[in-house]
């Protein structure tokens, strides 16, 4: 039943409270389609959701917080909006396709991965995130009933890598667009909320720092299973110095007096030898492991091991000990599912997988799971886990990121982790991360983490890392190549380096910045409307309004007026001057000798940039000129020269520095002299200017007043905006200063022209806008050098790998093979792109740009075969590349020569990365 309307409302406040309802109804119905009841922070944010706010959600790993994102997707749907649902990684996509497609259709849902797309048109597409920036970049039109966007895990923007691509999307999705960020709990929540906020509008910010599932932390040594802490200390809430186990610090004392005896016996029996460090105890063996957590009910598991290697070895060792966790019906079960999900694999490569030797180890209820295997078997795994039918899954950390496998226990084999250059501790954010995936709510009433003794276990570091529980969110943003030819093709200059200035890594180096730069936004559009406003048909107003500003200015006296009449001046030196002037700037940071190399004629807010005598490039702002500045001689500017060029900088300094006996040095004092003001000569000087004014058409005009009020708000607003932007040129910049770096080598490069805030893309550049890579302008030269214009297809695809691939430790001291040999045809055509990189990497080098990732050829062989249409097995042989890192590289490469195979300015090229495309896509790499 309704309730009675309230006489007291208003009719807005009545319609709202109606809207109000209905988006609660709207929510009850979602909520009685689940198996259980909200937890509070899910009720509150998804009720935010309701509301049209956007929101970011924080919580533990498995507490709940895809429920958001799946109402969110319910509420646009069933108000007629496109829902987006990223993902940062592909295995994520599929998962969330598959679920969302069970609720909504088949024809209802699509998903975009780069190198899969089905049904992009749909009303909820699944995609990476990486698709989504390069819809937004491309003004796809798919974007215009957006309503919703849910960036899951979006913890994930600290990725080094790829992390930068989840700013982008924040920063350009259309303002009307919602965004419902789901992170796990991070200790700056409220930091990144505050800076969403600041780029979205309003965006609430919701934290749970409960598990659903309580998490139990324990340590295993050969004795058994002992939990860390000490009784009476709460384990979700252990506070910063908990007491550990009693029990466990009595094994710790008796191992360490034993090692200390033996060490001393060693050291007797070895005299005249040097000390010997204690050996601590060794890890109970892995099938004695699995046998306890078999024996205690803490099955199914997640073993993490932190290596490949690792992982198939521990399958294996567990395998030989005759171990077999399952019965007869779920073995039958597990061969049924694997022969359904596999029958596509040809023949041929089974052997290359090594089918039947996985296959046993599923079948004895144990897996490994880890990048190296072909995305099939993964998914295999996953399902099998999911139903029950897998009781322990030995992983590598890639598995702590979102993909559905709850267990009840985790077990970590060791706190350190090899991170590709050296073995590192686990930080307490890695451990509370991987330890999140123990406790599958509605089955189990507490999750169990379970750290085995190893050599150098340390039960008090232990200790730490459960209790810190610390996972701050450090962003890695940077732009590319590709990021900044996109911002300057859509945005100019000056706007991308405001939207850059939006990015959190700037918020997080200067949180004022990013207000301060979207202040800056606003003044720049209410600039624009007050100009607008005052157009005047008989003429130019605005500057009509400049000779009614100094006048008024002129009319205050005092100090002031003196000060006023120095910054006038300066104004018109700065609008006066013209390329090659050298300048004396008076004083302040800037002070010394400069060159004009882009001079600026506009009378309200002139900036000329200029070179100074020190090889310094940067543009005068009145608003810096405190000190005044004045003519003092003028050089040649040569006609070709390039500012952003530091060579070319250089050179212009040492003239400026040769032709300084020509400067008259004291120009400045004396004009700072004649300049103050007395009473008759302001009033002179005053008089000319009404004259002026008199003069000007805009005087006559009989709307004169109401135009000189919106002028009069311009200046106002604009000396606001100078204020700001003296406040921004003084914060950090660093995010701006690497795009300005991004742009100086781009121009070097021909793919950027012009000088200052006119700077434009080439034909060149705009090739670039596609080219999607961490090696995007390597790739992009060799295309427009013709590097690649005489290689067949599979050579064009194996000369491509070399700008993807990373080679692993195990591949440095290795010969690749070069099919055709090193002097051959593709040969030639590698060690001129290698040629292209180190000219680029100088380049960036002498920018004060980061190094640039070298060409590596340690799968060149094993593409060039496979896109011969050769077998998995021919193609691996020789190698000790992975399969699954095989069909990982063949899908980047053939994403990077669809890329090609639309921008290369070659037809020929063009063709010939389809033909490498068709030819790849085929057996595990097409699955």
């Amino acid at each position: 039943m309704t309730p009675p309307a309230d006489d007291t409302l208003s009719p807005a406040e009545r319609f709202a409270a109606a809207k109000a309802r209905t988006r609660r109804a709207d929510l009850e119905m979602f909520v009685n389609t689940l198996k259980f009841p909200l937890d509070d922070f899910q009720r509150e944010a998804c009720e935010v959701v309701a509301d049209g706010h956007s929101v970011l959600v924080a919580a533990p790993t498995g507490a709940g917080k895809t429920i958001v994102g799946e109402y969110a997707v319910r509420h646009a749907f069933d108000r007629g909006e496109k829902a987006f649902y990223t993902t940062p990684i592909k295995a994520l996509s599929n998962q969330k396709f598959q679920d969302l497609r069970a609720v909504y259709g088949e024809a209802n849902v699509g998903l975009l991965t780069g190198d899969t797309s089905i049904n992009s048109e749909a009303s909820i597409v699944v995609m990476t995130t990486e698709v989504l920036r390069n819809m937004i970049y491309a003004g796809s039109r798919t974007l215009d009933r957006l309503g919703v966007v849910i960036l899951d895990e979006v913890h994930y923007l600290a990725d080094r890598f790829r992390g930068s691509v989840w700013e982008e999307v924040i920063i350009h999705l259309n303002e009307r667009t919602a965004i419902v960020a789901l992170s796990a709990t991070v200790s700056n929540a409220e930091e990144f909320g505050a800076w969403l906020h600041e780029v979205r509008g309003d965006t609430r910010v919701i934290v749970s720092e409960r598990r659903p599932v309580p998490l139990w932390p324990h340590v295993m040594v050969r004795e058994g299973i002992f939990d860390l802490y000490s009784p009476g200390v709460d384990p979700q809430e252990p506070g910063p110095n908990p007491d550990l186990n009693p029990e466990l610090e009595a094994i710790g004392r008796r191992d360490r007096a034993s090692d200390s005896r033996n060490h001393h016996g060693r050291n007797q029996h070895r005299a005249g030898r040097g000390p010997n460090k204690p050996r601590g105890r060794r890890s109970p063996p892995r099938f004695a492991v699995v046998d306890v957590l078999d024996q205690q009910a803490l099955l199914p598991a997640i073993v993490f091991v932190f290596s490949r290697k690792g992982c198939e070895e521990a399958v294996d060792q567990v395998r030989r000990s005759g171990l077999v966790l399952t019965d007869d019906h779920q073995r039958n079960r597990i061969a049924d599912i694997i022969d359904e999900r596999c029958a596509g694999i040809p023949t041929e490569d089974l052997g290359a997988l090594g089918f039947d030797h996985w296959r046993d180890h599923l079948e004895a209820g144990i897996a490994a799971h880890h990048a190296g295997m072909i995305p099939l078997f993964k998914e295999v795994v996953e399902e099998l886990f999911a139903a029950g039918l897998i009781k322990v899954v030995y992983a590598t950390e890639t598995l702590a990121l979102g993909i559905n496998m709850p267990a009840r226990s985790v077990v970590l084999e060791k706190l350190v982790k090899w991170d590709g250059q050296g073995h590192k501790d686990l930080t307490a954010g890695e451990y509370t991360q991987l330890t999140g995936r123990a406790g599958r709510r509605g089955i189990d009433v507490e999750g169990h983490a379970v750290v085995v003794e190893h050599p150098g276990f340390d039960a008090g570091q232990l200790g730490r890392l459960a209790s810190r529980r610390t996972y701050p969110l450090i962003s890695s943003f940077q732009p590319s190549y590709n990021m900044t030819i996109n911002l300057l093709s859509s945005l100019g200059v000056s706007r991308s380096r405001e939207v850059l200035e939006m990015s959190f890594a700037q918020y997080q180096a200067d949180q004022g910045v990013v207000g301060k730069a979207r202040r800056a936004k606003d003044l720049d559009a209410t600039l624009a409307g007050y100009k607008d406003a005052a157009k005047c048909d008989k003429g130019d107003f605005m500057e009509y309004a400049a000779l009614r500003e100094k006048i008024a200015r002129s009319q205050k006296g005092s100090a002031k007026q003196v000060k006023r009449a120095m910054r006038e001046a300066t104004a018109d030196v700065l609008s006066e001057l013209r390329r090659g002037d050298v300048v004396k700037i008076g004083g302040g940071r800037r002070a010394g000798l400069a060159a004009v190399v882009i001079p600026d004629a506009d009378a309200s807010a002139p900036r000329p940039t200029v070179v100074t005598d020190d090889g310094r490039m940067f543009r005068l702002a009145l608003s810096e000129l405190h000190h005044g500045i004045d003519v003092a001689g003028a050089i040649t500017v040569p006609k070709k020269f390039d500012p952003r060029n530091a060579r070319s900088r250089r050179e212009l300094a040492q003239v400026i520095e040769g032709a300084k006996p020509t400067f008259d040095l004291n120009a400045h004092k004396r004009a700072v002299r004649e300049g103050l003001p007395d009473a008759g000569r302001m009033e002179r000087e005053t008089e000319a200017l009404r004259r002026k004014m008199r003069a000007h058409p805009c005087h006559h005009c009989p709307d004169r007043e109401s135009h000189a009020r919106w002028s009069e708000r311009y200046y106002r607003t604009l000396r606001d905006k100078d204020k700001l932007a003296n406040e921004i040129s003084r914060a950090t910049g660093s995010i701006a200063r690497i795009f300005d770096r991004r742009l100086a080598v781009l121009g070097d490069l021909g793919y950027v022209e012009g000088h200052g805030t006119e700077i434009a893309v080439t034909d060149a550049g705009a090739m670039m806008r596609t080219l999607y890579s961490e090696n995007d302008l390597v790739m992009s030269e060799c295309l427009r050098l013709d590097v690649w214009s005489e290689l067949s297809p599979p050579a064009l695809a194996a000369a491509v790998s070399t700008l993807l691939y990373n080679g692993r430790r195990e591949d440095e001291n290795k010969t690749p093979r070069i099919p055709g040999g090193e002097h051959g045809t593709l040969g030639n055509a590698l060690n001129e792109t290698v040629r292209v990189w180190s000219r680029i990497d100088d380049l960036q080098s002498s920018h004060h740009l980061p190094d640039l990732n070298a060409p590596h050829w340690g799968i060149v062989g094993a593409i060039h075969s496979w896109a011969q249409g050769k077998s998995l097995d021919a193609s691996l042989r020789g190698t000790e590349t992975a399969p699954g890192d095989m069909v990982r590289w063949c899908k980047q490469v053939i994403d990077i020569l669809d890329q090609v195979a639309q921008v290369a300015p070659s037809e020929l090229v063009q063709g010939r990365a389809r033909t490498a495309i068709d030819a790849m896509r085929r057996g595990v790499v097409a699955y």
